[in-house]
């Protein structure tokens, strides 16, 4: 399969799957100079980012919480522009309120004197070992994020010179281990545990490199944008727009067009071809290498890994209003049932739907009443579940989920709820293999394990294939909206610039 027309090629950049990691990566090849269509399935952009409505709900069905606005301001300085000009966010108090089951509750955020405070109402003796975590954690913030999030891991060497430093940090631990060496109360270890589930890991499992999520959070707060996430995404097409970007919606990509080992453009549906002297995916890479590229296309390393994946769990995710407010609710809870290890291990290793669930409510309305008709509310509820490789009939548990979910919340936070809920609906790992093409309807692509991580995950570069970069969840440096904006800083890194809004 070739490309008719190389002039066609010439300084143009295809950028396929417009969540996050693409769209910042179309934006930053455009500030290179370079032609730039960007080319999305939905029919909308953002990815997984994307908003539904539904009688008068406003719902943001994927990320929630932005930890590191600078990342997006970056996007909007390449053009001379301001983030803050075009979206509102706002700090949030607490960051988190985690419930146990037994009722308490622990507010997470505000100033470190406040998360002290809160800690010695549960247990005094661990204020100093929240600290001593702190610390730890700014010390692998230092080297993960700061200088490392945005460096290319495609070269070998580039990990073997950090193993020392690696090792001082004891990334070897799992964040369950590196927290447990610092807090000793088990509702403490549970909540300060819990981060690798916001990006696919089980804490169990996730090298403690992630612990750099605590200081991330400190160093720059938890926010909400006024108008959900989807008003990120409006600004960042309003961005693209202004500044000469293509976008094409509704359109899937099938195949990459690879000639004598270089990518020269894809394949869409339908049979016509787009040509470029650049791609960059932002397909989850395991359908990248899997279904996109021939086997004999791709290099040894990327057939290993792909054959050796793990992937992340499931989510299953229902949306609902109520008709009355939940004022005492705050914007973000994390509700923890019974089990925590023996939950987490059904989910990531036996693939087992238990009976019971941890849950992650969302109610933007207690920030941003505007996401539901005046006096309703707004809500969604995550519950991380096994993904696909179970075999789980979605069709039949689905509902059965549902019911069970709505019944807990009623019995415990949100009184009254199944006589005051409405226009409902729910997503399950089916919908993000449909809709995403996310293997096993994987909820954040491969899992944050060590093997799994820097080197060892899907390179930001090609493997086997020239003009082909990658970015998104399943690459360096990981899922997440830091980790997505991230991965286009190393693709950024490894193309070189034209001149400034150069054309065909």
């Amino acid at each position: 399969m070739t490309v008719s027309d190389p002039r066609a090629a010439r300084n143009h950049a295809l950028v396929l799957g417009a969540g996050y990691g693409g769209i910042a990566s179309a934006l930053r090849l455009r500030a290179k100079g370079y032609r730039v269509t960007l080319v999305e399935r939905c029919a909308e952009i953002g990815g997984r980012a994307q908003v539904f409505e539904r009688d008068g709900f406003r719902h943001d069905a994927g990320p929630t919480v932005i930890t590191a606005p600078f990342l997006f301001e970056e996007l909007f300085t390449l053009f001379g522009e301001r983030f803050s000009d075009h979206v509102n966010l706002v700090p949030l108090k607490p960051w988190y309120r985690f419930r146990f089951h037994d009722g308490t509750t622990f507010d997470y955020g505000g100033t470190l004197e406040e998360t002290l405070a809160e800690i010695g109402r549960i247990e005094p003796r661990d204020k100093e070992g929240y600290l001593a975590l702190l610390d730890h954690s700014k010390r692998i913030y230092d080297i993960g994020f700061t200088r490392l999030s945005a460096t290319p891991f495609h070269r070998f060497s580039t990990m073997l010179r950090l193993v020392p430093e690696l090792l001082r940090l004891r990334n070897h631990e799992t964040v369950w281990q590196m927290v447990c060496r610092h807090l000793s109360n088990p509702k403490l270890r549970q909540a300060f545990s819990i981060q690798p589930l916001l990006v696919g890991g089980n804490p169990f499992d996730t090298t403690s490199i992630y612990s750099l999520i605590h200081y991330l959070e400190r160093a720059h707060g938890v926010h909400f944008a006024m108008g959900g996430t989807g008003a990120i995404t409006h600004a960042l097409a309003a961005l693209m727009d202004r500044h000469g970007v293509t976008t094409r919606t509704s359109a899937t990509v099938e195949r990459i067009i690879v000639e004598k080992g270089e990518a020269k453009g894809v394949l869409l549906a339908g049979g016509e071809r787009l040509a470029a002297d650049i791609i960059v995916s932002n397909a989850d890479p395991s359908h990248l290498y899997g279904k996109m590229i021939r086997p004999a296309e791709s290099g040894l390393s990327a057939r290993m890994k792909l054959a050796g994946a793990r992937h992340s769990m499931g989510l299953f995710v229902l949306y609902f209003g109520t008709t009355r407010n939940y004022p005492d609710v705050a914007h973000h809870t994390i509700w923890l049932g019974p089990r925590y290890r023996e939950l987490l291990k059904d989910i990531f290793d036996r693939k087992l739907l238990a009976e019971d669930f941890s849950l992650y409510l969302h109610r933007p309305t207690a920030t941003d009443p505007s996401f539901a008709p005046a006096g309703c509310d707004s809500f969604y509820v995550l519950c991380p579940v096994p993904n696909l490789q179970s075999g789980i009939n979605w069709e039949r548990e689905g509902p059965r989920l549902r019911d069970r979910i709505v019944k807990a919340l009623g019995d415990t936070m949100l009184p009254g709820l199944s006589s005051v809920i409405t226009a409902e609906f729910f997503r399950t790992p089916s919908d993000f293999q449909n809709d995403y093409l996310s293997v096993h309807g994987a909820g954040f692509s491969i899992a944050p394990i060590f093997r799994q991580s820097a080197w060892f995950r899907f390179h930001n570069k090609g493997e086997g294939i020239r003009n082909l970069y990658l970015s998104g969840a399943g690459t360096h440096p990981g899922a997440g909206l830091p980790g997505v904006l991230c991965s286009a800083k190393v693709v950024d890194s490894m193309i070189p610039a034209l001149d400034p809004y150069a054309t065909a």
